[in-house]
């Protein structure tokens, strides 16, 4: 019996001694760390929320503190919101007798939602600023926004709270057809797409140099039958690409800069006509030009395309001609040329650094199963002075059938194509038919592929290595191209060591 009293007694003991006194706080003296002493949320869009940013607290000190307010100094009122390890507080602006403990750290997460209007009016920067204490012991920490206004285009709201709806393909899909004055976009202020934005049959939208047109999930443009766009950008003089025509997701932050399959797709739909698409940047859609066998003849120049969940250019019996265009990182095909068509592409880099092996730079295809028939002639497609490279094995492919016409050239093309196999249609340097002046995977040396700079200099393989007979004069960023010319968008220069 004695010693279970004693083993009682030891527990007791053990008890009390191993109580925790975490919560035997000290309050804060004004001496807390912080990751950094100014946040900066990146650029919203007026009344779109930000993502979130993280701020990291630190109690330096042996004592476990009491912070007796964590607070935004714009208080109730602020458009920023604080999550204070897990807590809300309250509705995210203040918070009270927040505990640190010694040596130990806490999480606040901030977003911001902010208007136009909230922004100060002479640099349209959004402020505030987040106070940990008060009087002598008062820290702060100062936020801050660039909001940027901006035209808004969406569907609108029935009366039983369903969203407008357009048919693509006998699909109903949220969107919205653009009133008359609604056909130009200029370049004063960014205009954001919720839906898709339709061009009504016989109407013509215009995008103006300069234009930057930002889409949210799952929106994008769709050309109606007999309905035409022409963007009409021109050469820049800076990095900034004033003069170009931009298509882009709706998110600003720098996170998003490359993310593939942001929103859909710029649609051209069988029957549209008249297409002219000069000087376009287009990023992170999940096809960036979709033409669903358009009327007559399509002219690209000039267009940049990166980082579509599953094409660049998709066309599906067209007739393009394509001058000085870039495509990179797509998820299936840079240019798929399916259910034949005419196609000629002239001083083109298409490449795909998508990390897979199934993907290519260049499809073409003369069939599409479920089609009714199920093949078209594939009358031309001629590739000039073109570059046709990426990551994969094999970046060309022909999916041919033979029981239709299936017409193609590649003259003075840089192509990667490393299998061995003796298929008739891959015999790149005895084809002359099909293959003149092929330079066969050798490195085009770019810039830096993985920021979608295409660029090469003299060490390139497709330095000087074009026919002077198909010579696009001007490359893609408007400078003069020598003799003999350089394959592919982009005339060599010298870069920076």
């Amino acid at each position: 019996m004695r010693q279970y009293f004693i083993l009682f007694i030891f527990g007791i003991l053990l008890a009390f001694s191993s109580c925790r006194t975490d919560f035997d706080t000290v309050a804060s003296s004004g001496d807390l760390k912080f990751s950094r002493d100014t946040v900066y949320l990146d650029t919203v869009f007026t009344n779109i929320s930000s993502s979130t940013y993280q701020l990291k607290v630190y109690n330096k000190s042996k004592n476990d503190i009491s912070i007796p307010t964590i607070q935004l100094k714009k208080g109730l009122s602020s458009k920023y919101r604080l999550t204070v390890d897990g807590m809300t507080g309250n509705n995210g602006k203040i918070f009270k007798d927040v505990t640190l403990l010694a040596k130990d750290s806490l999480y606040i997460f901030i977003e911001t939602t902010a208007a136009i209007t909230d922004a100060n009016a002479a640099d349209f920067l959004y402020t505030d600023e987040i106070q940990f204490d008060s009087g002598a012991n008062l820290q702060e920490v100062a936020l801050v926004t660039l909001i940027q206004d901006a035209v808004f285009l969406y569907p609108k709201q029935n009366p039983d709270g369903t969203k407008e709806k357009i048919k693509i393909d006998d699909k109903e899909v949220d969107g919205f057809y653009l009133e008359d004055n609604e056909l130009n976009f200029t370049n004063e202020k960014p205009y954001v797409i919720y839906g898709y934005a339709a061009v009504p049959e016989n109407k013509t939208v215009i995008f103006e140099a300069g234009a930057r047109v930002h889409f949210h999930a799952n929106s994008g443009i769709y050309v109606d039958r007999d309905a035409s766009l022409q963007i009409n950008g021109s050469k820049s003089n800076t990095e900034k690409l004033e003069n170009e025509v931009i298509f882009e997701g709706d998110r600003l932050e720098s996170l998003y800069s490359d993310i593939p399959g942001q929103w859909n797709s710029v649609l051209f739909a069988n029957g549209s006509k008249n297409h002219s698409i000069t000087n376009l940047t287009l990023k992170n859609a999940v096809i960036g030009l979709d033409f669903k066998s358009p009327a007559n003849l399509i002219s690209i120049k000039n267009t940049q395309i990166y980082n579509c969940a599953q094409y660049g250019i998709l066309a599906q019996n067209a007739a393009i001609i394509g001058e000085n265009i870039a495509v990179n990182y797509t998820g299936l095909a840079s240019l798929s040329c399916v259910y034949g068509g005419n196609y000629s592409f002239t001083h083109c880099t298409f490449n795909n650094n998508w990390p897979s092996s199934s993907q290519f730079a260049v499809n073409l295809s003369n069939s599409l199963p479920g089609a009714v028939p199920e093949t078209n002639p594939l009358t031309q497609a001629a590739f000039n002075n073109c570059i046709i490279y990426g990551s994969n094995t094999n970046e060309f492919n022909l999916n041919k059938n033979t029981n239709t016409p299936f017409v193609y050239q590649l003259n003075n093309c840089l192509l990667k194509f490393s299998s061995t196999t003796t298929n008739p249609d891959y015999q790149f340097k005895t084809d002359a038919i099909h293959y003149n002046g092929i330079t066969l995977n050798e490195n085009p040396k770019y810039y830096n592929v993985n920021q979608n700079k295409l660029n090469i200099d003299n060490t390139s393989a497709a330095f000087a290595k074009g026919n002077q007979a198909y010579i696009i004069p001007l490359d893609i960023l408007g400078i003069t191209r020598t003799s003999p010319p350089d394959l592919g968008a982009y005339q060599s220069k010298d870069f920076p060591k």
